[in-house]
């Protein structure tokens, strides 16, 4: 049977009484329909786990007693830093799911010339927390232990401008080279995938002017949540833990 698995930001010391926050409560008792004492994985998203048994649920409040704890670290060697260009609802939330799902380390939401959602700061703040959860919620099922780092909203000149991973691959569909004719790096990797409209020639030209390398996939052009589900698939078969 699979066990349920909850994040919970706080210290897992065995033993202790830990009483859940408002989301997983929520989803324990009113989604799950759990009751005590069903046994559950507690995780901090900092790399800490341990075993749990739902000891109280009702309006008032749900609790947790923390048990041993567990040692398995499900991350990939390979650390991929994603820059996204930021799609419209549904395509956004699957990428950054699949992404995390994928073993990817960091993500930055990218604003970019195809972009076709405009953010002021409040609705920028509000898809954050969104994405948040989602990564949060991929985590819970996909096994992970730490949670991917969710960078803020900047422009993709900027990050391209700031980035400092040792290989850093761009999707150009152009390139006249696949990932099969790049080395291994001895680093951390940055992947740069545009929204749904794909990046511009321009786009492209900037991103090798700082040192990123355009790769193609294929044939095919994809849309922008099956390019990273594609390319995530890649590296992590070429120089991570798939296959």
């Amino acid at each position: 049977m699979r066990i349920t698995r909850i994040y919970q930001p706080a210290e897992l010391n065995p033993g202790r009484q830990l009483e859940l926050d408002q989301r997983s409560a929520r989803h324990l008792v009113q989604v799950l329909r759990l009751q005590p004492p069903h046994p559950l994985v507690v995780f901090d998203g900092q790399g800490h786990v341990c075993h749990a048994v739902l000891s109280k649920a009702d309006k008032k409040s749900v609790v947790v007693e923390l048990g041993a704890a567990i040692a398995e670290s499900p991350e990939s060697p390979l650390a991929v830093h994603l820059g996204l260009g930021i799609s419209k609802g549904e395509r956004m939330d699957i990428a950054i799911q699949k992404a995390v799902e994928l073993g990817v380390t960091a993500i930055t939401p990218l604003f970019t010339r195809y972009s076709m959602v405009k953010l002021d700061p409040a609705r920028a703040e509000k898809r954050l927390e969104h994405w948040q959860g989602i990564i949060i919620s991929a985590c819970e099922q996909c096994g992970r232990n730490r949670l991917p780092l969710l960078h803020t909203i900047i422009n993709s000149d900027d990050w391209l401008r700031t980035n400092q991973e040792q290989l850093k691959l761009t999707l150009d569909p152009q390139a006249e080279i696949s990932l099969g004719s790049i080395p291994t790096p001895t680093g951390t990797l940055s992947l740069y995938i545009g929204p749904e409209g794909g990046l511009s020639d321009e786009e492209i030209a900037q991103a090798k002017q700082y040192g990123f390398q355009g790769v193609r996939l294929g044939p095919r052009i994809l849309r922008t949540e099956t390019a990273v589900i594609a390319a995530l698939t890649a590296v992590q078969f070429r120089w991570g833990d798939l296959g």
